[in-house]
């Protein structure tokens, strides 16, 4: 029997989303295949987490794509792009945790290339007088990544339910984020 990569991988990230301590073993069997199996295709944890984040960088930029960060107002775009996250952002909440992904030199450039894609959405949101210019670009950046996962978290746990998961997120974003004008 063929082993499907991207079904071994979403099973990996399911089960690491939930539970970030979990051994080779358990994500075998959560993938339903067998340990040595698993070694054949990721010769351990670290070369597993490294195919979950090329995983979670790819579904993040089609998050981006999907999203149409230049289109509307940019609370309407941070809106679309929390919506369309929402799919990976146990993926993302798992990954955004995972220290051995941010150490030494070995950063993976497609974090940079996220950073700067959605720092720059941020940036033009503030010159377009819609998001406070008191926090920078990389600050907003780190807190939607940082609301994203808190929300996974929550959803996962029971605590929040899937289909509200969008709306307080960007509620609890754009609450902080938008610029209010003064009178």
């Amino acid at each position: 029997m063929a082993m499907d990569r991207e079904q071994v991988l979403r099973a990996a990230a399911a089960l690491l989303s939930r539970k970030a301590t979990a051994t080779m073993d358990e994500v075998a069997r959560a993938a339903g295949i067998g340990r040595a199996t698993l070694h054949r295709h990721f010769a351990g944890r670290d070369a597993l987490v490294r195919a979950l984040e090329a995983l979670g960088i790819q579904e993040f930029e089609a998050a981006l794509e999907r999203a149409r960060l230049d289109e509307d107002s940019a609370t309407e775009a941070l809106r679309r792009l929390i919506a369309e996250a929402q799919p990976a952002a146990d993926l993302l909440a798992f990954l955004y945790t995972e220290n051995q992904l941010f150490e030494g030199d070995g950063v993976n450039e497609g974090w940079a290339r996220l950073d700067a894609r959605v720092a720059d959405f941020f940036r033009a949101g503030q010159e377009r007088g819609e998001f406070r210019i008191d926090l920078s670009p990389a600050w907003l950046t780190e807190a939607l990544y940082g609301l994203v996962g808190a929300g996974a978290w929550a959803v996962m746990d029971g605590r929040v339910a899937k289909n509200d998961f969008p709306y307080m997120v960007a509620e609890l974003m754009l609450g902080g984020a938008r610029r209010s004008v003064e009178t």
